[in-house]
């Protein structure tokens, strides 16, 4: 099952400056997917999940997933 679409970048600026593969693993994230499972339907490793949810942390300026789920929820 694939990701709702993105949230809407003029809603919020943070949104903007992730990379399209970090706006779909966010979205997986956001849907309450392990990384595992992200992986998986991605065919990438796990690893790489884990370094784009770093990333997207970051630039979300959020400490985890469901700060990350809010910032998503609110801008769709």
């Amino acid at each position: 099952m694939s990701p709702d679409p993105d949230p809407d970048p003029s809603q919020d600026p943070r949104f903007a400056v992730l990379t399209p593969r970090e706006r779909d693993v966010m979205e997986y994230v956001a849907l309450g997917k392990p990384n595992k499972i992200i992986a998986a339907e991605l065919g990438v490793s796990q690893r790489t999940i884990e370094a784009h949810r770093a990333r997207i942390f970051q630039k979300m300026q959020v400490r985890n997933a469901v700060e990350l789920a809010r910032c998503v929820l609110s801008a769709a």
